[in-house]
């Protein structure tokens, strides 16, 4: 990964942290994205005190490690930064930094990061609530990519999303085995397996392979449980589905409807997390079938467009269909994806006729890079 290039969160976290009572500035993402190399870039630049630290390090696994941590950055001085990195692996970590925020709210400013998202949420709502920002770190985006090793969409939708699989993509076994044994099995053993019950830890491995299978594609729980090998019911793909999400690996979207029930009723639209991950699964040569490769561009877009804060679905009323609906600052959008698919272009128009108040926009090859540069902009400036 080139040292020079910085991702977008970098500058925002530095602008926070500038504030003059910043909250604690909390960071998930999936494994492997510069979360670490980000925040070390911004020490570099930190003007004032810091102490960085790393629960990765552990050897005794019990609460006074944070106390130490928390005590050495307290005598820096106000104002003085502490980042604690693999924050996770720190034991009773929500209690304990609630406890010595709460002492003197804002007397350090707090980074705190890790690469188990599930385990870093899950504490956040109940003992840190009120008292952080969080900032969700995606995989890298096509726009990163291109300015950091020169990508062009052929080489994105082939091996999109993580940067340090880039010095492989020449060697494709080497390739898929850095992204099978070091980021996903890693995600999948470490983050989700050992924080959240599954009773069958083969079969949720085979679930993340059939997921993949299915890029930005609606299909039913009963037909994805129909191709596990083993008994189960649709409360089951469900589960799994909020497991693989949570750990930025796996995204379901529902369908859009007016009424609440109705859009958690629906069938999900899977979304891999980037392409790289349909790739893995499906082999290098898959974009050569233009339905295939249709199918990996609406995914590149659809993972823009979770970058956005708000919500993300996908419209169907029998044949026609929208490829994503999104809010985003109170205002609806109707994405619809020219990729060359063969599909209806029905859609957006009898979507509008349902909600007359949704903007429609038009994503192709040509305008990705705008998307993919700024999807907030792009959104409101297609209008």
């Amino acid at each position: 990964m080139p040292s020079i290039y910085k991702r977008p969160f970098v500058a925002r976290l530095e602008q926070r942290l500038a504030e003059p009572a910043p909250l604690m500035q909390i960071l998930v993402g999936p494994r492997q994205v510069g979360k670490t190399m980000g925040v070390r870039q911004l020490l570099v630049r930190w003007p004032g005190a810091w102490h960085y630290a790393s629960a990765d390090d552990l050897l005794v696994a019990d609460r006074t490690w944070l106390l130490a941590q928390w005590q050495t950055a307290t005598r820096m001085g106000e104002g003085a930064l502490l980042v604690i990195d693999e924050v996770q692996k720190a034991p009773n970590w929500t209690e304990t930094i609630k406890s010595l925020w709460d002492v003197a709210p804002g007397r350090l400013r707090v980074v705190l990061l890790g690469s188990s998202a599930l385990n870093i949420q899950s504490g956040l709502s109940e003992s840190l609530a009120g008292r952080f920002e969080l900032t969700r770190i995606f995989h890298w985006s096509f726009a990163e990519l291109a300015a950091a090793f020169g990508y062009d969409l052929e080489r994105y939708l082939c091996f999109g999303g993580y940067p340090g699989a880039a010095a492989f993509e020449s060697d494709y076994d080497r390739w898929y085995g850095y992204l099978k044994d070091a980021i996903v099995e890693a995600a999948i053993g470490k983050d989700i397996l050992q924080n959240r019950r599954v009773a069958n830890p083969a079969l949720f491995r085979q679930a993340f392979e059939i997921l993949c299978r299915y890029p930005a594609q609606e299909i039913s729980y009963t037909k994805l449980l129909g191709q596990l090998q083993d008994k189960g019911n649709t409360d089951l793909v469900k589960y799994y589905l909020e497991l693989y999400g949570g750990a930025f690996l796996v995204f379901s979207l529902p369908k859009y409807s007016a009424k609440a029930w109705l859009a958690r009723a629906s069938s999900p639209k899977i979304l891999p997390a980037c392409p790289a991950l349909y790739t893995m699964t499906a082999g290098p040569g898959a974009l050569t079938d233009p339905e295939r490769r249709g199918r990996v561009f609406e995914l590149a877009v659809g993972a823009e467009l979770l970058r956005l804060p708000g919500e993300i679905h996908y419209w169907r009323e029998k044949n026609a269909e929208v490829d994503f609906v999104c809010r985003h600052r109170s205002r609806l959008y109707a994405i619809e994806v020219k990729s060359g698919r063969k599909k209806s272009a029905r859609g957006l128009e009898a979507f509008m006729k349902h909600f007359p108040d949704a903007s429609p926009v038009v994503v192709t090859p040509e305008n990705f890079a705008a998307l993919s540069a700024a999807p907030g902009d792009f959104l409101a400036g297609a209008v």
